[in-house]
């Protein structure tokens, strides 16, 4: 039975977040029906992370187990033509059986866009996060080193998070400024539920000047999520891709030149895979 994956990007705004949710819109629903159309069958898509509710993709990564026999050009012009207008198809691959999505990845790429400015935005007000106040992003950025490399990211985990262990690898984080914007760019071997939003709310305290970067360190240290700053919404979030290992022929971002030549060794499981 053929194993294929997708690349997807979505607007998160006016969904309830990637997994299936009774009476709720989800990516998760849209994408099924589209590909069942498709399929003519009933098809189950497992992805590489699940994301929040207002939470955006650049790049998802899917696959979906089929005995429907479909050319790659059929599958993404196919699909898309069902999906709604939030959501787009941006590639295809027949998979080997042993590709999993979600397991086979070794590293996951978010990015926050901040809108720095007095005024909020009209034409992006659901795509970008706005804070009024001037930022330091060099201090955001100073901060936001002493989280990388493998740590007990407690002080960052949702107190839902159902992931096994709080430990994760975080390979690099930048921040940097451009024009009236600023990016905070990380990339870890898996992430806890709100880690990125929580790390993010972090460093805005840093960034307005209410913090020195060195409470990043201290907050990481206490392991205690009520030390921690506000989580920061959803709407700035884009997960921007997944990494696998090149033996499985993905696209890959060239944002991946960024981690360690080492990344590999971190497989999934061994600081848990949960997101």
């Amino acid at each position: 039975m053929p194993r294929i994956a997708l690349g997807l990007e979505y607007d998160g705004a006016e969904f309830a977040g990637w997994q299936w949710q009774r009476d709720r819109r989800t990516v998760q629903a849209c994408v099924e029906a589209a590909v069942a159309r498709v399929a003519d069958e009933n098809v189950d898509v497992v992805c590489a992370g699940r994301t929040d509710a207002g939470v955006h993709a650049l790049e998802q990564v899917v696959h979906f187990d089929t005995s429907a026999i479909r050319a790659t050009r059929s599958w993404l012009l196919g699909v898309n033509t069902q999906l709604p207008d939030d959501v787009r198809v941006t590639w295809v691959r027949e998979v080997e059986p042993g590709f999993h999505a979600r397991t086979s990845a070794i590293a996951r790429y978010y990015r926050y866009v901040i809108l720095n400015r007095p005024m909020r935005s009209a034409l992006r007000r659901r795509q970008v996060t706005w804070v009024y106040q001037a930022l330091d992003a060099e201090a955001m950025h100073a901060a936001a080193q002493y989280l990388v490399g493998e740590h007990d990211f407690s002080s960052f985990r949702a107190q839902g998070c159902q992931s096994n262990s709080p430990r994760r690898i975080m390979h690099f984080i930048r921040v940097h400024r451009e024009a009236e914007r600023v990016f905070v760019e990380l990339s870890a071997n898996a992430f806890l539920h709100h880690m990125v939003r929580n790390i993010v709310g972090v460093l805005l305290e840093v960034g307005a000047g209410k913090r020195e970067p060195g409470w990043a360190k201290e907050v990481l240290e206490a392991r205690d999520r009520n030390l921690a700053g506000v989580t920061a919404p959803a709407d700035g979030l884009y997960l921007g891709g997944v990494f696998y290992p090149p033996e499985f022929g993905m696209p890959k971002d060239p944002i991946f030149d960024l981690l360690p030549t080492d990344a590999r060794r971190f497989m999934p499981g061994q600081a848990g895979a949960g997101g």
